[in-house]
C-alpha cells in the first residue's frame, strides 16, 4: 500500500494479546454507543449521559450523531436553569449557569480540535455553543467569549497558517464581533483594517497560505470603501499589491504553488474592458490607455521572470491571458505572433493534461 506515491511502512504484526484488547474496545464502544442511543431515546437527559457522548466523541468526533445528541442534552439543562417564563437576560444566578454549560463545552473541545484540526463537526458544534450564548446571555458576555475565540483561532492558525477550516471560522467569528459591536452601540464596529494587516503577517510567515491571500482579496473592496479610497490613492493601493505579489513570485517563479499566481490574476482583472465599473474593482474607473500601460508593464515583468524559469506554465498562461486583454482593448497584439504561437506551444508541452484548453485557447488568438 502506498499514499501519494509514497509506500507505507509496515508496522509489527499484531500479537494474539493485542487483538484481544482492540476486540474488547471494539465491544465497549458499541455497548457505549447502544446506551446513548436507548437512553436518549427514553430522554434521559442527565449529565452522566453528556459524559457519555464526552467519551463517544473523544474516541470518534465524526459521529455527528452524537454532536446532536449532545445538543439535545444541553438545550435540556437551559431549559432548566432559565425557566421559559423569564425574558431577563441579566439575571446573574440564572445566565451564570448557562454560561458555566457553554464555557465547560468550549474547554472540552479545546483538545479535540488540536487532535482533529479538520474534523467538520468540531467547529459546528463549537459555532452552535457560541449561537447558543448570544441567545441566552447577555451582549457584553456574548462578546467577551467571541474575543476569546479570536484569541484561540490566531493560535491555532500560528501552528497550522493553512488551515482552511480555521481561516473560515476566523470570518465567522469577526463577523459575530462586529455585529455585536452594532448592536452594543460601539461608533468603529469594522474589523477589516485590522484583518488586512493580519493578512500580511500570516503572508509574510508563508507567501504559500492561499487562504491568506484569498481573505486579503476578499477585504480590499470593503477596506477601501471604509477608506474613502480617492482614484490616486486606490492607484498606489494596487500598485504596492502588484509589487508584493511580484516580489513573492520572483523569489521562485517555477513554485508549483499556485496562491501567489491566483492573487495576481485577481490583481489584473482590474485591467479588463468592461461596459460599466465593476463593482469590486479596485480601480472602478481607470481608463482603458492606463489598462493598456498596466498590461504592458505586467507582460515586460514577466518575461523577464521567464529568463530562467522556462519551465513555469503559469509564466506562459499569464503572458496569453494578459495579451488577451490587451488586444480587447485597442484591437492590437501587445506582443508578436510567433511569441503566442511559441508560448501555447509551451502549454502544450508542460501541461499535456490541459491538451484541449490550450487547443482552444490557440483557435482563439488564431481563428483563422
Amino acid at each position: 500500500m502506498s499514499s501519494h506515491g509514497v509506500p507505507r511502512a509496515s508496522g509489527p504484526k499484531p500479537t494474539a494479546q493485542g487483538r484481544e484488547k482492540e476486540l474488547q474496545r471494539i465491544q465497549e464502544y458499541r455497548s457505549l454507543v447502544a446506551t446513548v442511543n436507548r437512553e436518549i431515546h427514553q430522554r434521559y437527559y442527565t449529565k452522566e449521559l453528556l459524559g457519555m457522548t464526552t467519551r463517544l466523541l473523544e474516541l470518534n468526533p465524526e459521529y455527528y450523531t452524537i454532536w446532536n445528541y449532545r445538543r439535545l442534552l444541553l438545550r435540556s439543562f437551559f431549559e432548566g436553569a432559565i425557566p421559559s417564563t423569564s425574558n431577563n437576560k441579566n439575571d446573574s444566578t440564572e445566565h451564570g449557569t448557562v454560561q458555566q454549560y457553554i464555557t465547560d463545552d468550549l474547554a472540552f473541545l479545546l483538545p479535540l480540535l488540536r487532535k482533529f484540526p479538520k474534523c467538520y463537526w468540531i467547529w459546528n458544534y463549537r459555532l452552535w455553543l457560541l449561537a447558543e450564548a448570544a441567545r441566552l446571555l447577555p451582549s457584553p458576555v456574548v462578546y467577551q467569549l467571541w474575543q476569546k475565540e479570536l484569541g484561540l483561532v490566531g493560535k491555532m492558525l500560528t501552528l497550522d497558517s493553512r488551515n482552511f477550516h480555521g481561516w473560515g471560522y476566523r470570518r465567522q467569528v469577526v463577523s459575530a464581533l462586529e455585529e455585536l459591536s452594532v448592536a452594543m452601540g460601539s461608533a468603529s464596529a469594522s474589523m477589516t483594517e485590522h484583518e488586512f494587516v493580519y493578512t500580511t503577517k500570516m503572508i509574510e510567515s508563508n507567501l504559500s497560505n492561499f487562504s491568506a491571500w484569498h481573505r486579503r482579496s476578499k477585504l480590499i473592496p470593503r477596506l477601501l470603501s471604509e477608506r474613502n479610497a480617492s482614484h490616486a490613492e486606490r492607484r498606489e493601493f494596487l500598485e504596492k499589491e502588484l509589487e508584493l505579489v511580484q516580489r513573492a513570485l520572483w523569489a521562485d517563479p517555477d513554485s508549483k504553488d499556485q496562491s501567489l499566481w491566483f492573487y495576481h490574476q485577481y490583481l489584473i482583472s482590474n485591467f479588463k474592458p468592461s461596459c460599466s465599473p465593476q463593482a469590486d474593482a479596485i480601480i472602478p474607473d481607470l481608463p482603458d490607455a492606463d489598462k493598456l500601460a498596466y498590461l504592458q508593464a505586467q507582460i515586460e515583468d514577466l518575461l523577464e521572470m521567464l529568463d530562467g524559469a522556462e519551465t513555469c506554465k503559469w509564466i506562459y498562461q499569464r503572458l496569453l491571458e494578459l495579451s488577451l486583454m490587451s488586444k480587447s482593448l485597442n484591437d492590437q497584439w501587445p506582443v508578436a505572433s510567433s511569441d503566442l504561437e511559441i508560448w501555447i506551444n509551451k502549454l502544450l508541452e508542460l501541461d499535456p493534461l490541459r491538451k484541449g484548453r490550450w487547443e482552444d485557447l490557440r483557435k482563439q488568438i488564431f481563428p483563422w
